[in-house]
């Protein structure tokens, strides 16, 4: 090419200053409406001409269909590389055909930079020519590129000239390019067609391939939307080729590295798995993508790794490709070097540079992103490392494979790290034959259901990892990027066709079967939904509900608080919150449903795995949609001083909700606990119980049960030493199924079903005890300070279960749990000396025991003050051993007496000197160790 086409942007652009503005908003506008201006005015598209089309492949984030045909093969199709654009047709004579004018002429227009933007148009397509002159276009006919053109037209078959136009693109101008692979392929092999195709030296840096496909002849209707993205193209490259270069002469991928490893989602067309887990986990993977190609290894200790060294050096090569050029290092990873070094390699600590073959960097920076992604594309070759886990721990409510600096580069690469911990164990490379893979996998499962048929393997096997990459796939926020708006719509039209399966506790499903893949991928979508009822096969019913106002308590001293509105939305329907604009932005989010428990670990499903909905309130009206349905909150965030905030909720029916000394009994007893609503809402000032409403219908009069929740309540503030009212009220929610265990404890606490009964019943309760709730309501009270994990954690807690029930319910000890029976206690203390008084068997009851002791010896205040204490006392040590001297210390002398020969004989690590110092206080003569003593 003659001339510098990085200059010719400035040619084009200095020719029409006055249009920059215009210039600007033409090379952003978005997807959908390039779509409509590049079909206006077209009629059905007639492919039965004289000339055989072929397919193209769309990889990435930035390509998409203009035109599909009958057989869903694209046909034409658009994408834009740096500052410029291209449009691509499957054949040189779409470009030539009359039939196509108008498509051409606005094929052109969009791809000017500005509208008086001179068009130049390649020798081999005079016929072109006329056509744009025709519609009063600027054109130079017979035309090499120079920088005085914003557009050039050109066929897919010379290379001769393609870094200058790639250059030409990347500087703002437009490319109009045609030709068919289909023909090339027949002399020179298909599988060569993707890397070695002319035109593709072109095209793919933008994500454009022309395949060596041809497609069949026919009038093919012109779209009202943008076509979707097939989701596998037969494209005949050998990717399996690629992965035995890498893999040659490795029997073993040692990834005990140093670190622990995340794992990946390998979504791409033309990205590839190198290492899985029994799990189909992937922790090595590699991509081509444009002319450059990409590695991806999952913790960065792994790109330096002398365990890894053949593996490595296969990479670099692989990576260089033959060029046998300079690899730049960046200087985080300049261990690497050295391995490098060793083999004669040339590399260079350097952030990326040009004259680079191979650049290798880890995923912690997103800084280069557009720089990279040029660099691969335009054939360089990508050695990135670094794991997700730990910014996704920090990170809490972002999806990793979205907001992960690293996936900002990679996911265009069809790659993307998860926020998932792998195992860093030593793995067996991928072998010949087929693996699993996001893309591949989808398509069977959507064929196998479309054709009704019971799924086959390896499908079957491939069914849990298929749920949990859907699920992680969908985090990527697919808003004016059709690639990825394409795949979820196929998700959708999947879901739309099979229907989402019922799922109860009388209907569980299997977490490897088809049935929980579409649960999560109808939970997943939904979240990705203004409207969810879009997935129901059937319209939801309108509910027939005026808007209510209610007030919600804006202001939170504690941490996140669910404010209940004691309203419910249905499932599948939308409801609309209208808020003040003063609490735009301030932090609020509106939440359905309350059933926070992630169940996509469980075995077997008795509901979706995923059931809430929450949203920022980030404008004055908004429309919320929950698939599952459920109760609506608002969410406070922690130090929040909005005041009482009005809500008004249009869409939503109400729930029975009732508050002891607010809520009126008459009111109640007539039509509250009557709501419609599913699920029901008891609650005192410090507590808030969840249960399904068919549990409240009968009741009266709550007030009885109120009063006895709002004692315990009381009871268990005053043993922790906190003040009467809590910074937000406990919550008990039952559900269907939880994650772990009968109950668990958190915001909410989390129970069964089953549970509701014992909880609802003040005749069980002052009878029988209630020791599971309050054990969890325990576990919210322990603190870090006093806590000696693992062996106090199951224990410390029932120190509020053993104090409400002898202080409020006034059953004893022994009777409230069999565990503390005389007998059993005297047994378990025998059995822990008979073993050696081990910490390591210290936990549970036995370790409760310790603490029992205590209390039997100078009752609940010594506790209480040292709870108080501790409240106050700032540099707490964190490990351990000084944590038990300190409250070895604390107690002794809250009480007055050396407790050092007490806490000895259960197997604490007393220091030598805290000995020395409390020796100076009373002995406890009624130690209760001493009778177990020799």
């Amino acid at each position: 090419m003659q001339g510098s086409p990085a200059r010719q942007r400035g040619g084009a652009a200095a020719s029409c200053p006055e249009e920059a503005l215009h210039c600007r908003s033409v090379l952003e506008m978005n997807p959908c409406a390039t779509y409509e201006r590049l079909v206006d005015g077209v009629r059905p598209w007639d492919f039965t001409g004289g000339f055989v089309p072929c397919e193209l492949l769309l990889v990435g984030e930035d390509a998409y269909p203009v035109l599909l045909s009958a057989k869903k093969q694209v046909l034409i199709a658009v994408s834009h590389y740096g500052k410029g654009h291209m449009v691509v047709v499957s054949h040189e004579g779409i470009l030539k055909d009359p039939k196509f004018s108008q498509f051409l002429r606005n094929a052109v227009e969009w791809l000017k930079p500005c509208p008086e933007a001179l068009v130049g148009v390649h020798p081999k397509l005079d016929s072109l020519s006329q056509v744009l002159l025709g519609a009063g276009t600027r054109v130079q006919a017979g035309a090499e590129p120079s920088p005085s053109m914003g557009v050039f037209c050109m066929d897919a078959y010379d290379s001769s000239q393609a870094k200058g136009i790639v250059e030409f693109v990347k500087g703002g101008g437009g490319l109009l390019v045609g030709g068919q692979a289909w023909y090339w392929a027949s002399r020179h092999g298909k599988e060569k067609v993707l890397f070695e195709f002319p035109g593709n030296q072109v095209t793919s840096v933008a994500g454009v391939y022309f395949t060596g496909n041809a497609v069949e002849k026919g009038v093919f209707k012109v779209a009202k939307k943008i076509p979707k993205i097939p989701l596998v193209v037969p494209h005949q490259a050998n990717l399996s080729l690629d992965a035995e270069s890498l893999l040659r002469g490795v029997s073993e991928l040692d990834l005990t590295t140093g670190g622990i490893p995340s794992t990946l989602l390998v979504h791409g067309a033309l990205s590839f798995p190198l290492c899985l887990d029994s799990s189909h986990r992937c922790l090595l993977a590699a991509a081509r993508y444009g002319r450059g190609r990409v590695l991806l290894a999952t913790h960065e200790s792994q790109l330096f790794s002398p365990k890894l060294a053949r593996f490595l050096l296969n990479a670099v090569s692989w990576l260089d490709a033959g060029r046998k050029g300079l690899v730049g290092v960046d200087p985080r990873l300049k261990t690497l070097c050295g391995l490098l070094s060793q083999a004669e390699v040339k590399s260079q600590v350097s952030q990326l540079a040009g004259g680079f073959s191979v650049y290798c960097c880890s995923s912690y920076s997103d800084g280069d992103a557009e720089r990279i992604h040029a660099f691969v594309a335009e054939g360089g070759g990508l050695l990135m490392g670094g794991q997700a886990w730990y910014w996704a721990s920090q990170n809490c409510g972002k999806a990793a494979v979205a907001k992960y600096p690293g996936n900002r580069i990679l996911n265009r690469f069809g790659l993307s790290i998860l926020g998932q911990r792998g195992q860093a164990a030593k793995y067996p490379p991928v072998g010949p034959g087929e693996h699993y893979h996001f893309r591949r996998a989808l398509l069977l499962f959507s064929t196998q259901l479309q054709e009704r048929r019971e799924l086959t393997e390896p499908l079957k096997g491939w069914l849990p990892r298929l749920a949990q990459d859907c699920a992680a796939f969908l985090h990527i926020p697919a808003h004016d990027c059709p690639a990825y708006a394409s795949l979820h719509r196929i998700l959708t039209k999947v879901l739309k066709r099979s229907g989402i399966p019922q799922v109860s506790r009388h209907c569980p499903v299997k977490s490897n079967s088809k049935e929980a893949v579409l649960l999560c991928m109808a939970t997943e979508l939904s979240l990705t939904m203004t409207d969810c009822g879009a997935l129901l096969q059937k319209s939801a019913a309108g509910v027939c509900a005026l808007p209510v106002t209610v007030e919600i308590d804006g202001t939170n001293p504690g941490k996140t608080a669910w404010r209940s509105t004691g309203l419910y939305l249905p499932e599948g329907h939308t409801a609309v919150i209208t808020c003040p604009c003063l609490v735009v932005g301030a932090g609020l989010k509106v939440q359905v449903g309350c059933h926070t428990d992630d169940l996509s670990q469980a075995k077997e499903l008795k509901r979706a795995p995923v059931v809430i909905r929450t949203c920022d309130v980030a404008c004055q009206k908004q429309s919320i949609s929950c698939l599952w349905g459920g109760l609506i909150y608002i969410v406070v965030p922690a130090k929040s001083v909005l005041g009482n905030v009005p809500i008004t909720v249009e869409g939503a029916v109400r729930a029975p909700f009732f508050k002891l000394g607010e809520t009126c009994e008459r009111q109640w007893e007539a039509c509250i606990r009557h709501y419609p609503a599913p699920w029901a809402e008891l609650a005192v000032e410090n507590l808030i119980l969840t249960v399904p409403s068919d549990s409240i219908h009968h009741m009266e009069d709550p007030r009885p049960l109120l009063t006895l929740w709002n004692e315990i309540m009381v009871a268990i503030s005053k043993l922790a030493a906190i003040p009467a009212k809590f910074p937000r009220p406990e919550r008990i929610v039952t559900d269907v199924q939880i994650s772990c265990g009968w109950m668990h404890s958190g915001y909410p606490i989390m129970g069964h079903l089953d549970s509701t009964k014992e909880m609802l019943d003040v005749k069980h309760m002052k009878t029988t005890g209630l020791w599971g709730p309050i054990h969890e309501l325990g576990h919210n009270q322990q603190q870090q300070a006093w806590e000696f994990p693992p062996h106090t954690t199951e224990a410390t807690c029932n120190l509020w279960s053993v104090y409400v029930h002898e202080e409020v319910l006034g059953i004893p000890r022994h009777q409230a749990h069999q565990a503390l029976r005389p007998q059993c206690r005297k047994e378990r203390i025998k059995d822990y000396l008979k073993k050696g008084a081990q910490l390591k068997d210290w936990n549970v009851w036995t370790a409760l025991e310790t603490y029992l002791q205590l209390q039997e010896g100078f009752g609940w205040d010594p506790f209480t003050h040292l709870f108080s204490d501790y409240q106050k006392m700032s540099s707490i040590p964190k490990d351990n051993t000084s944590k038990m001297n300190l409250w070895a210390q604390k107690f002794s002398q809250q009480v007055n007496k050396n407790l050092a020969p007490f806490f000895t004989a259960w197997g604490w690590p007393i220091k030598k000197e805290l000995s020395v110092e409390l020796s100076s206080l009373p002995s406890w003569e009624q130690d209760p160790m001493r009778s177990y003593r020799p």
